[in-house]
């Protein structure tokens, strides 16, 4: 046949001698020929895999069908389902696992195609936080030897990434020896846990560890790994935004709605996940992904990593691992070829003089690898740190302090200075506190308030330098610190307008609290008595409506919230507070943040302070009933209660003080009989709301004391009156019991009638 007449895809069939023919030496498809153009093998490979789909494209009915099980799996995740009509005898979680079970059935043997499939895999992540320990073994298991490529994905990763974020329970339970049931089967071989699926990834991922920190799909997936391989890399913490997703990713997955368990009852957002115990193979192998990156690299492409925005995250968690099992320490570690060999120069010569690196000066401007330099100050041992300050910080403060980048590493350091490292900081940083207020550049000085709290010292000195960022010299001006910190403006300023503010007024105003105020004075309240009365002092002079002002903003509120939380601020102060704003709470209350405000004084306020805040909004209560904020304030308030039974109301505000002091107490498991809960449940809602007729009769345990005077009264005594002196009894104590009970009859009559009146006189 002609050759411009054979068919395209067609072979051309050569000779045996041609294909043993010297010229034409047999070619293994994965290897690279020694001799001809290097680009040939390339090209050939490109054609054959599709990076788009490299185990093919999913069915179309397949992908519409998984479009059904998306839409019905967020309906179940966002809202609580309710059954269909025709379903109602059959429970929803047994419909639930029919569903997923269908929908399993069908993923079955197309695992890798609808990980890469840019619809299906986020159906696959919805799925996962559904899915039981059984069959999350199952479809990683199918999914092993192939983790390279789906990591590398552009949409697989984001799989691979919830599956190691939701595997922490699996494993946990796994190390408790707790494991799912496998059925048993001739056809099919052992099925691996999945802690030891996990470490079979790792080894299938070790050696090409040191590119894959480089790719931008890849890179997300690694930290999530080494968080679940080293969870307590930060004890007490919760993992950092940066080791997690981006702000691209976390604003997409916003967008797919809320993602949890459907079988679950949880509720809200906003939960921490909490850490979970991982076994000890899984520390060993994070330590081997480290060995492998040293290795595989030297100092300088190591130090390149640090100004990447893809690799500099997974280097700054790898120093944190380092740190953690205590290599970083130790010459030739990944930190000390970041910290340019200073550990190696110092375990030689531990008194020579360091000369500043050009790299490391660098690494506190850029924004990328400033972050980097954190981890360093937080992480380097004691004697390392102590010659990183003295070369890189000090004596270059002022400018470092007022840089925008520089001066949230400077505010890391400051947590790790000792007392004397402190005084010549405050000593050369004395010059520049009125720039850094005009620059919003407080971390620095937040810092130090919070070091000298820590260690007890020099807080006199903080107090003093906050008063000169502020230009507060005179002590007849210190009174304004609060106005002044909470607008970040110097000098005394004249106060504010005495007209009544209103909740949308104060978010009009051109002079809004900022936040970086509002986090010093926090600090300062935290301070021991003698130096947080500097704040209190301050707020005590402000009038009615300036904390009204105050409590309207939620970023200025938060500093009243400070005051009754800090511990170290007087009881004196919060009461002489609590105090000043009687005769003004429903204007507190009738506001979305100032009701809240109120309600932290409320809870505080002993029961007398109570009483007088109750009576002061008696006159307001229509007001507050029409207010959608004040009508919540109200209620919990029970006036009502107050005008008819006032005794009463004082018993029921002292209960609830004593339950809010004990809460160990309080929610201590006590056995109850069931042939008293109705009592109790009755008795504890008749302190709620008035007693009420009711054609029914309830039955009401024989007392002595109850029984006479029903039979005196003539079986008057309402039984809420009768449950309520059981409930008064049991808090009394024995030798006031007889007394509680004549007076709760007493109140118990709706009428004054003649037997009450004869057993009065007698």
């Amino acid at each position: 046949m002609p050759k411009e007449l054979r068919k395209r895809g067609k072979k051309h069939k050569k000779s045996q001698q041609e294909e043993q023919s010297p010229a034409n030496p047999p070619v293994d498809e994965h290897e690279k020929p020694s001799e001809g153009p290097s680009w040939i093998i390339p090209a050939r490979k490109t054609e054959d895999v599709n990076l788009e789909a490299p185990f093919g494209y999913v069915d179309p009915d397949i992908k519409a069908y998984f479009r059904t099980v998306d839409d019905q799996i967020r309906v179940w995740q966002e809202e609580e389902h309710i059954p269909d009509e025709e379903n109602v005898d059959m429970d929803p979680n047994e419909a639930k696992r029919l569903f997923f079970v269908a929908a399993l059935n069908e993923m079955a043997g197309k695992e890798k195609q609808l990980a890469t499939d840019p619809e299906c895999s986020v159906v696959l992540e919805r799925m996962f936080y559904s899915m039981d320990d059984f069959v999350r073994r199952v479809f990683i298991d199918s999914l092993c030897g192939s983790f390279e490529s789906l990591i590398n994905h552009r949409f697989a990763s984001h799989v691979c990434q919830t599956f190691f974020s939701v595997a922490a329970e699996t494993v946990s339970r796994e190390a408790k020896g707790i494991l799912s049931e496998v059925p048993e089967s001739k056809d099919k071989g052992e099925l691996r846990t999945l802690t030891q699926l996990i470490l079979d990834i790792c080894d299938e991922i070790r050696p090409s560890f040191s590119s894959m920190i480089m790719d931008p799909f890849a890179s997300h997936v690694l930290r999530s790994l080494l968080l679940l391989l080293f969870p307590l890399v930060l004890p007490g913490e919760t993992a950092p935004q940066k080791f997690m997703r981006s702000k691209k990713s976390m604003t997409w997955k916003a967008r797919q709605g809320t993602m949890k368990s459907v079988f679950s009852n949880e509720k809200g957002k906003g939960k921490e996940t909490p850490i979970f115990p991982v076994p000890n193979e899984f520390r060993d192998a994070a330590v081997k992904l480290m060995q492998s990156l040293k290795e595989s690299l030297d100092a300088n492409e190591v130090r390149a990593l640090a100004a990447n925005k893809v690799a500099s995250p997974i280097l700054q968690l790898l120093l944190e691992i380092e740190a953690g099992v205590g290599g970083g320490s130790t010459p030739d570690s990944l930190m000390d070829r970041v910290l340019v060999g200073m550990i190696t120069s110092s375990r030689v010569d531990s008194d020579a003089i360091m000369e500043p690196s050009d790299f490391l000066v660098t690494l506190l401007r850029d924004p990328t690898s400033s972050h980097l330099l954190e981890t360093l100050v937080s992480r380097c041992p004691d004697w390392v740190f102590n010659q990183l300050w003295s070369t890189y910080f000090q004596g270059k403060l002022p400018r470092l302090a007022l840089h925008p980048i520089a001066n949230f590493v400077v505010s890391k350091a400051i947590e790790r200075l000792d007392s004397n490292q402190i005084k010549v900081t405050l000593t050369e940083l004395n010059s520049s506190w009125g720039k850094a207020i005009q620059f919003s550049r407080t971390g620095v000085l937040r810092g130090l308030i919070e070091r000298s709290r820590i260690l007890g010292c020099h807080e006199e000195d903080v107090c003093e330098a906050v008063f000169t960022a502020f230009g507060l010299s005179s002590p007849e001006t210190r009174t304004r610190l609060v106005p002044c910190a909470l607008i970040m403006k110097e000098g005394p300023k004249e106060a504010p307008s005495r007209k009544k503010i209103r909740h949308k007024e104060a978010a009009q105003n051109p002079r809004e609290p900022t936040v970086q105020g509002a986090l010093i004075l926090q600090s300062l309240l935290k301070l021991p008595e003698p130096h947080c009365m500097v704040v209190i002092d301050s707020i005590a002079s402000l009038a009615v409506q300036d904390l009204l002002a105050l409590s309207y903003n939620a970023t200025s509120s938060r500093v009243l919230d400070a005051m009754f939380e800090s511990p170290t601020v007087p009881f004196r102060a919060k009461r002489r507070l609590v105090v000043s704003v009687i005769g003004h709470y429903h204007e507190f209350v009738d506001d979305r943040i100032g009701s809240r405000v109120a309600d932290r004084f409320w809870a505080f306020a002993d029961p007398y302070l109570k009483e007088k805040i109750a009576r002061s909004i008696m006159p307001q209560e229509q007001v507050l009933a029409a207010s959608f904020y004040g009508k919540f304030f109200a209620r919990n308030l029970n006036l009502h209660l107050l005008k008819r039974r006032p005794e009463e109301w004082k018993e029921l505000q002292s209960s609830s003080k004593i339950n809010a002091k004990e809460p160990e107490s309080a929610q201590a498991p006590v056995f109850v009989p069931p042939s008293q809960e109705k009592q109790q449940s009755s008795a504890i809602s008749e302190h709620d709301y008035p007693p009420k007729k009711s054609s029914r009769k309830r039955t009401v345990p024989e007392d002595e004391i109850d029984t006479l005077f029903s039979a005196a009264l003539g079986n008057k005594v309402k039984s809420g009156a009768a449950s309520r002196s059981i409930l008064v009894r049991e808090k009394a104590s024995p030798t006031d019991r007889e007394m509680q009970d004549v007076m709760q009859a007493i109140r118990g009559v709706p009428h004054e009638s003649s037997h009450s009146k004869k057993r009065r006189k007698t």
